[in-house]
């Protein structure tokens, strides 16, 4: 095999890797982040990282088509990476680095009790939901893949890729802003939180198809098997 062949036959793969390898540096500099401390300049760089492992994801099944050098480890590596990368990132910004204290009032007067609040606006609950999606649609595909049946990527799932390769940026980008002192920062509470409900949404109409198809494969198949 021609040396430039070999090379091209790698490079998608280096770069399915390369992914992991951002995302373990951008999962660090979250780590370290807490809320109402200077450690907010960490997040533009954070934000960098994962806009570069966003683009690794474009580029690695973008070569690997266009080379005609698609593989086994690259199916089962690149949606491994991409999972990694968005759900650890979700699971961050719904934790408590990214929570602050509430003051609590009753009758406008302050009770001297605080509750937590999301600074980044994405809640426990919006996690497990896109876990439990990823969960389930893993299991269909793995089932009825292993039986010959094939499911591409439907546009649903491309568009709920997108939304969250935007919404996790953005969201740091806005608590960056606040901690700063931005000016206007405010102004973008309510973009930030229509954009993360969107995602949210189009992340459970994305695993409908799979659950649909599932269901009319099962429908097929004879009674017994």
């Amino acid at each position: 095999m021609p040396r430039s062949m070999i090379a091209k036959k790698n490079i998608p793969n280096l770069l399915t890797m390369l992914r992991l390898v951002l995302a373990a540096v951008f999962f660090a500099l979250l780590a370290y982040y807490r809320f109402d401390t200077d450690r907010y300049v960490l997040l533009l760089p954070a934000i960098a990282l994962f806009i570069a492992a966003a683009l690794t994801d474009a580029l690695d099944g973008y070569y690997a088509r266009k080379w005609q050098v698609e593989s086994k480890f690259g199916r089962i590596m690149d949606p491994f990476c991409d999972k990694v990368l968005i759900l650890g990132a979700l699971v961050f910004l719904a934790g408590p680095a990214f929570a602050y204290p509430m003051p609590v009032f009753e009758d406008n007067i302050a009770t001297g009790k605080s509750e937590l609040v999301q600074h980044s606006g994405v809640l426990p609950w919006m996690v497990v939901v896109i876990f439990a999606r990823e969960l389930l649609v893993t299991g269909i595909r793995g089932e009825l893949e292993g039986s010959g049946h094939k499911f591409g990527a439907n546009l649903w799932g491309k568009l709920k890729m997108i939304l969250q390769s935007v919404v996790i940026p953005f969201v740091l980008l806005v608590v960056y802003l606040i901690d700063s002192e931005f000016q206007f920062a405010d102004m973008l509470l309510l973009p930030r939180d229509i954009l993360v409900y969107a995602t949210i949404v189009v992340t459970v109409l994305s695993g409908l198809p799979y659950m649909t198809g599932a269901y009319r494969v099962s429908k097929a198949e004879p009674v017994g098997k």
